[in-house]
């Protein structure tokens, strides 16, 4: 990945290593994917006294949780009003409910444990954008109080020296993290309750026998535990769930501001995509001002580099006092088609688990969905349950049709031309599709004029990828696994490299 994208958090803390997967081992509980979620989900049923393993094939956090903005909220990307007439008023209110546990569970664990990880409670403002009716406000007021959400207001404006005069509807009592520090501090929970961690393992098949789970790696050990839980951000292993949900960039940048010069808070407007903005320590000269938006399809837009540019642009035109931008990165957001996530069983009676769609609201998500497989693994009675049911079709929204039909007009990458005639026309750092026949290629030439090639099939549904030249991977159109530039998987649904050609 391009050394360009990255994120606060990176340029400023650097978490423990742990060791690849060594031995056979049989435990209750493995866990796939060591950030937000899968790390929670470890720490609280190991706390439990259940035996926890969980495998990760990067470092800790090294997925999206290293990517969040750190905004902790029950202002979901999806409108309350929009999830009461897909679910109804009582579901609603209980993933209102969902999402301010996990914000209390965090700042538990925070208080508890004395983490400093800049964890504060500020108010968030979703406010009109300019030119945008107050209308969709009002009614997000009215569906927010009927969730229970009942000290949510309208203000005539954010704050002073927020950079925004526009109407708004507050939100008060969120708050805001540095994720590092607290995921570093789980881990090392985890590890004085006996749960074990291991890195660089990648974990290529889970089979399900009869009372238990064998999970193989590419380190040729295999964990045997009695429940499974698949915390990969974007779901593995079944080809049609991913049609459930769509997979989306999202860019951010950090810029220095004279220090108190912006009010703490987290703002959001009413744009789309929209756009999202917190304030975030940095030393006494300067805040770090933190903006996210300009969300696109994965694979979907053609110069990425464009994006931090449009997002520059965005942030100085309402935050003039911006001095120097130090940070820019970008995150995959996975958006589930009828606005909520999916947790739970696998299928009933199932005990594979997984946490996926967590959309914009992945710290609180990843959090509240470990809340809930705990206790579902546990046998304890768990109302959100039938909330975030994995086994439901989100058929009621439009956007599923419009989604699976992006998906679907993507294979006709299949009947275009390459973009260059051969390899060797590759400029070093650089990769492009090549077209044989029937056949299509990804090829990237390395610094050292070292050329690979690959199959340009995506492992998962076959769709063909395509080069992100601003972070020098690989991409696909269709459902958004990500593949290093040397074609090594980073990012499901795909759960394999892309195919090496000799």
């Amino acid at each position: 990945m391009n050394q360009e994208s990255v994120s606060l958090w990176q340029g400023n803390l650097k978490l423990p290593t742990y060791p690849s997967l060594k031995s056979n081992q049989e435990v209750d509980v493995c866990i796939i994917g060591a950030g937000i979620a899968g790390l929670t989900a470890a720490y609280l049923l190991s706390k439990s006294d259940k035996s926890v393993i969980v495998l990760d094939d990067g470092p800790i956090a090294g997925g999206e949780t290293i990517r969040t903005t750190g905004h902790l909220t029950t202002m979901l990307d999806e409108r309350y009003f929009r999830l009461e007439q897909y679910f109804g008023k009582e579901n609603t209110e209980l993933a209102a409910e969902s999402h301010r546990a996990a914000i209390e569970l965090i700042a538990d664990i925070v208080r508890k444990n004395q983490i400093e990880c800049d964890f504060e409670y500020v108010n968030a403002y979703l406010y009109a954008a300019p030119g945008k009716s107050v209308d969709e406000l009002e009614k997000e007021l009215k569906a927010a109080h009927h969730a229970g959400i009942t000290d949510a207001k309208m203000v005539t404006k954010a704050p002073a020296h927020s950079g925004i005069s526009s109407p708004s509807l507050c939100f008060p009592n969120q708050a805001q993290i540095s994720p590092l520090p607290y995921i570093h501090k789980l881990c090392d929970l985890i590890l004085e309750q006996e749960g074990k961690i291991f890195c660089k393992t990648h974990a290529k098949n889970f089979e399900e026998k009869k009372g238990y789970f064998k999970i193989e790696t590419d380190q040729k050990f295999t964990v045997k535990a009695k429940h499974l839980i698949l915390a990969t951000n974007t779901f593995t292993g079944n080809p049609i769930f991913p049609t459930k949900q769509a997979p989306y960039r999202t860019y951010a940048i950090a810029a220095e501001v004279p220090h108190g010069s912006v009010t703490k808070g987290l703002y959001y407007d009413t744009l789309d995509p929209y756009h999202y903005v917190r304030i975030a320590k940095f030393n006494n000269e300067y805040d770090m001002l933190i903006i996210g938006g300009e969300d696109h399809r994965t694979a979907q837009k053609g110069t990425i580099d464009s994006n931090y540019e449009q997002l520059e642009r965005w942030a100085r035109d309402r935050f003039p006092m911006i001095h120097t931008i130090k940070y820019r990165w970008s995150g995959q957001v996975i958006e589930p088609l009828d606005g909520l996530a999916f947790i739970g069983r696998s299928k009933k009676d199932s005990e594979k688990y997984f946490i996926t769609g967590h959309s914009g609201n992945g710290l609180t998500y990843g959090t509240l969905g470990a809340i809930l497989l705990h206790d579902l693994i546990l046998g304890r009675p768990n109302s959100w349950g039938k909330v975030y049911d994995p086994n439901r079709i989100p058929f009621k929204n439009r956007d599923y049709l419009e989604e699976n039909l992006n998906s679907v007009c993507q294979y006709r990458d299949w009947l275009t031309p390459g973009e260059l005639s051969s390899c060797k026309d590759l400029k070093p750092n650089c990769g492009a599709i090549i077209r044989r026949g029937l056949k299509k290629f990804a090829c990237y030439k390395d610094m050292h004029g070292k050329t690979h090639k690959m199959s340009a099939k995506c492992p998962h549904m076959g769709a063909i990828v395509r080069w992100n030249e601003s972070e020098h991977c690989w991409e696909c159109p269709a459902h958004g696994s990500r593949f290093s530039a040397e074609g090594k998987s980073l990012l499901g649904p795909a759960n394999s490299d892309l195919e090496k050609n000799t």
